[in-house]
């Protein structure tokens, strides 16, 4: 039977307060949700007691949506290990470093299941309960990274969502991974991945339509990393849209993994992308990246395109920056995007969350509401704007009801949290 009980002492934002139109401070009301299994069933005001169910005490901790790390590659992270720097190797240069993965990947490989454990601890001690993860499927390691990485997602499956890309990182033709590829979407990835088809395969019609076919024929969706500037990058963007006028069945199903090249397109242009984007149902998915070609991700949110974002590469050969948290990447779209008002700051969290957020635009509460999976994080914040702004940290993690994490502090009672 489902466990039931009742999670008290917790504030949910509640409404906008407003000086001549401009929000000034977001409102937030105690409430208790009661929760059966993995979903929330009631929702009441104040404190609320049922003598027959068990009571946990949130402290008076606010309660946000848990993270979305949309985009990462879980199968080849240094973390766990001792500190080291990314490899000198010119990582402009994405040939050098396809070079390197075919040094690095018999060494990583044999223990790589720890540190898939060990980073799986931090994405869930910063709020994570989703997890999309790019899985290397290429000659040098075969199907070893796919396996590995699987086996150590098993412990995780009652503590988080995830799901697998199969991505051919050292090109689909290049390495001639198209078998491999098979193989791993029947061996269970949900999705199929893909990587700068013109640059590193040297064929883009040709790499597309294979990889269109995959998906068609795994009855998946497509994630497809772009790293290409606009000479090249914008004509694959096209070819997979038009891909899905005629496959209807791929609608809905294609998120596009960094596209910098929409960094570089004028604005009728990209307005014009990004209303067939939006029509499609295209994601993208964005590591909010720091640097001279700003991402117009802003504009393409206006226009109706889903924005997803991930930690993507967290302390490996390609980069040794990442902290594993999603609510870093709200403080980074809040330095880029905003100037720090209260409101703007409140809409930042969307970039973390899968785009849910306890509040409208309006200031009516949206989330959560019965029925909703309880999947969440409690911290000691007074609003999502503090949170956002002040990089809070996360104290306790539910998903789908039961509890996986919290902080190691003194408890006044063993319910609580």
């Amino acid at each position: 039977m489902a466990r039931r009980y009742l999670l008290n002492n917790v504030r949910l934002e509640s409404g906008f307060v407003r000086d001549n139109g401009w929000v000034q401070r977001t409102i937030t009301q105690e409430y208790t949700l009661e929760i059966e299994g993995d979903k929330i069933i009631a929702l009441y005001e104040g404190d609320h007691d049922d003598p027959g169910m068990d009571r946990v005490n949130g402290e008076g901790r606010l309660l946000l949506p848990s993270t979305r790390d949309e985009h990462i590659h879980l199968d080849k992270t240094f973390y766990g290990d001792p500190w080291r720097a990314a490899r000198g190797n010119n990582a402009g240069d994405i040939f050098q470093m396809i070079a390197l993965e075919e040094q690095l990947l018999p060494r990583l490989l044999p223990d790589a299941q720890r540190r898939t454990h060990r980073l799986l601890q931090l994405l869930q001690e910063k709020g994570t309960t989703h997890v999309r993860t790019h899985c290397n499927i290429e000659p040098t390691s075969g199907l070893q990274s796919l396996l590995q990485l699987q086996e150590a997602l098993i412990p995780w499956r009652e503590q988080m969502h995830c799901e697998i890309v199969a991505f051919p990182q050292h090109g689909l033709l290049r390495s001639n991974a198209v078998t491999l590829m098979k193989e791993a979407m029947s061996l269970g990835c949900d999705w199929v991945g893909g990587l700068d088809p013109g640059k590193v395969d040297g064929d883009m019609v040709r790499s597309l339509d294979i990889t269109l076919r995959l998906a068609l024929e795994a009855g998946k969706g497509i994630d497809y990393h772009l790293h290409e500037d606009k000479s090249t990058g914008i004509a694959c963007i096209r070819y997979l849209l038009n891909a899905l006028r005629k496959e209807p069945f791929l609608q809905g199903k294609l998120t596009l993994s960094h596209a910098y090249c929409l960094a570089q397109t004028e604005t009728a242009e990209l307005s014009e992308l990004a209303d067939e984007m939006a029509e499609l149902g295209v994601s993208l998915a964005s590591g909010i990246p720091l640097g001279k070609s700003v991402m117009p991700l802003p504009f393409l949110r206006e226009k109706g395109v889903s924005l997803l974002s991930g930690t993507d590469s967290v302390t490996d050969h390609w980069s040794p920056f990442g902290s594993g948290s999603m609510l870093d990447k709200t403080y980074d779209w809040a330095r880029l995007y905003t100037r720090g008002d209260e409101f703007s700051l409140n809409r930042s969290l969307a970039i973390a969350t899968g785009n849910c957020l306890p509040l409208n635009e309006c200031g009516e509460r949206v989330w959560p509401v019965v029925g909703d999976e309880a999947s969440f994080i409690l911290m000691n914040a007074s609003c999502s704007a503090e949170v956002v702004a002040r990089q809070i940290a996360v104290d306790a993690v539910y998903f789908r009801g039961k509890k996986v994490w919290h902080k190691a502090y003194t408890l006044n009672n063993s319910s609580c949290l």
